[in-house]
């Protein structure tokens, strides 16, 4: 694989990582004064020029437009072929999309538009560097990230902050899966930009900014990528099914209280032998310890693939085979509604139900 071909994200000295966390804490406790001239501090400027630098090439601004006009957003490849991905305002329903990359203009054609995760994936016909992903799943609250976008259509730039936490709902709404939310400040124009780690690489996809673009919300990588391979698969997203309601149970069995209250008619949670009064400890590899810990168990999940479910009836420990399927609801999905982040031009506010 030539140079031009291999990820840009390279791991990052850890003596430099090291002096990144010790600054966090001496910016915090230093006189003003001292601040300014402390060289850990100046090592985190070092670190972020150094992601930048080595991952900026891989980020493009994305121009499209829909019924409001035109919008301008960011993507980053994913692999050498040309594959992208952006939010869903500014790639999912658009038309014209043109990515510019370099100094070059590519037509892009849409792959995958998911209004349930929030995220489009486009595709251009050229050799591209690309971003190795991450695992959003090493992150914690206070780890410091960095995202690199095109801001109210200005040139590439970087910005730096925080894990401010992992949100399953927002406004009384839930999202189809738990998102990180960064107190990285926002503009129009960086929708789809990637969130990455320390290390440079892709941990998540900035979806949608909240409190005028003081914070944003940010699609996990691995949620991305499930959206990805479903479509390497299947040349379409497949998200599971097994039919089961359920609610808050009386006691915790194993660490859940999940009750389960209706188990559908000929869905693949009856056909496998639960019942309701079952309470359920685990859907693939996500425990269950509350109601909500279903939706992320449920979205990394593929119609048609088998699943394995266990649970607690009787005093005793079970376990199930399920073959999952679509959705009977296909045109109910579950969606990030915090203020999209397309600009320039305001783009529809979307709103997802439970």
């Amino acid at each position: 694989m030539s140079r031009r071909h291999r990820s840009i994200s390279r791991r990052l000295p850890r003596p430099l990582l090291t002096a990144i966390f010790g600054a966090l804490l001496a910016a915090q406790t230093a006189p003003a004064a001292e601040v300014e001239t402390n060289p850990v501090v100046a090592a985190i400027q070092q670190q972020i020029a150094a992601v930048f630098a080595k991952c900026s090439g891989a980020v493009v601004k994305i121009q499209s437009s829909d019924r409001h006009g035109r919008l301008s957003g960011t993507g980053f490849f994913v692999d050498p072929n040309g594959t992208i991905y952006t939010s869903y305002t500014v790639g999912g329903e658009s038309q014209d999309i043109v990515v510019v990359f370099g100094d070059k203009r590519f037509p892009a054609t849409r792959l995958v538009s998911d209004l349930r995760s929030g995220i489009a994936i486009l595709k251009i016909n050229t050799e591209t560097p690309f971003l190795i992903c991450g695992k959003s799943r090493d992150l914690s609250v206070a780890s410091p990230v960095i995202a690199i976008g095109y801001p109210m259509d200005l040139p590439l730039t970087p910005a730096f902050g925080t894990v401010g936490g992992f949100d399953l709902k927002y406004l009384g709404r839930y999202f189809a899966t738990t998102h990180i939310r960064t107190n990285i400040s926002v503009q129009r124009g960086e929708g789809g930009a990637p969130l990455l780690n320390l290390k440079g690489e892709a941990v998540g996809i900035l979806i949608s900014r909240v409190d005028a673009g003081s914070a944003a919300f940010v699609l996990p990588i691995e949620a991305a990528e499930k959206v990805r391979m479903d479509f390497l698969r299947f040349h379409e997203v497949r998200p599971g099914w097994i039919g089961l309601n359920v609610k808050e149970g009386p006691e915790t069995v194993d660490g859940s209280n999940v009750l389960i209250d209706e188990v559908k008619p000929d869905s693949p949670g009856a056909k496998a032998g639960l019942i309701p009064g079952d309470i359920l400890l685990q859907i693939g590899d996500h425990k269950i310890s509350s109601p909500e810990d279903i939706f992320d168990a449920m979205f990394y999940t593929t119609a048609e693939d088998a699943l394995r479910l266990r649970v607690a009836r009787s005093g005793k420990e079970l376990e199930f085979q399920a073959q999952t399927i679509a959705p009977p609801d296909p045109n109910h999905p579950r969606i990030p509604f915090a203020e999209p982040i397309a600009g320039p031009t305001p783009a529809p506010l979307k709103i997802g139900g439970n």
